[in-house]
């Protein structure tokens, strides 16, 4: 019989279920499970809780959530793709996806499985670790930055790296983890560091404060190269809806911060902003900020 969070689904027939899923009325969640259109998550993050929710019950005993389900409920960013399979770590047996379930094999110490909402999740340096070793580099990195800003020592990571050593991706973890920065402040930050480093760019300081003369703060700036007297920054959406006040509007915050931007101008400093698609034209975006350099030691 199929299973759903609303006991009243459970009454309905397949051909039901399927004829409400079709009109929208109803989300499969996932084999058997059926969420109310208006009870399912829009957030993926969200919408993956709800999954590992249906799918813990189901899952075998010794299965610890991990990877990107540990990420997010840990609060780690995540990627869609990520999102698809409902993760989990077992000591033995065979490692396999099936359905929407991914089953990795590695031992795990006490110390390295605590209790999220009641289930049982890696701890986050393994969940960091195990990142590293899965994902491409800016996208561990990104998790790992947003772990240090929540408190994770790193210290404890270094250890975590020392624990995995043998596994496979161990190397692609320790690349990752000598990359993090907690003074990255979103995942796109970290992404666009990543870039930067790879180009042979990276900042000489993060977050970098804009003085004028009598020492007031004109601007923070995600990137800073104080030899070149640049700036960069990475724009986005959420970065603007940071920046309202009360009764600002999104268009309001984009004024204000042109305004600062002139006014880091007026100090003789040089601006590089991108965006996501220019993360994937590297060399456009390095031709970009060697210009800057250049201006900005006339």
């Amino acid at each position: 019989m199929p299973r759903s969070p609303d006991p009243r689904l459970a009454l309905l027939a397949p051909h039901e279920l399927a004829r409400l899923t079709a009109r929208g009325e109803l989300v499969r969640l996932r084999r058997g499970t059926y969420l109310p259109a208006g009870a399912a998550a829009a957030d993926p993050a969200a919408r993956h809780r709800q999954l590992v929710a249906a799918t813990w019950p189901l899952l075998g005993d010794g299965s610890v959530l991990s990877h990107g389900s540990a990420a997010v409920l840990h609060g780690l960013p995540v990627w869609p793709e990520q999102l698809v399979h409902v993760q989990v770590t077992r000591a033995a047996g065979r490692g396999k996806r099936r359905g929407n379930v991914h089953v990795h094999v590695a031992p795990l110490a006490d110390d390295e499985v605590v209790e999220v909402a009641g289930l049982r999740v890696t701890s986050p340096v393994r969940t960091v670790v195990d990142l590293g070793r899965a994902l491409p580099l800016h996208r561990a990195v990104a998790a790992g930055d947003a772990a240090l800003r929540r408190g994770l020592d790193a210290d404890d990571l270094l250890l975590g790296l020392e624990a995995a050593a043998g596994r496979p991706g161990v190397a692609a973890a320790r690349r990752a983890v000598a990359l993090l920065d907690a003074r990255s402040e979103s995942p796109w930050e970290s992404c666009s560091r990543v870039t930067l480093h790879h180009l042979g760019l990276a900042p000489t300081s993060l977050q970098h404060e804009v003085r004028d003369a009598a020492s007031r703060l004109v601007a923070r700036a995600d990137f800073g190269w104080e030899e070149h007297r640049t700036l960069g920054e990475f724009d986005g959406l959420v970065k603007y809806g940071k920046l309202l006040r009360p009764g600002q509007t999104p268009s309001d915050a984009v004024v204000e911060e042109k305004r600062r931007e002139d006014a880091v101008r007026d100090l003789d400093w040089q601006v590089v902003r991108w965006v996501r698609d220019d993360l994937r034209r590297p060399e456009e975006l390095r031709a970009r900020i060697l210009r800057a350099f250049r201006r900005g030691t006339r």
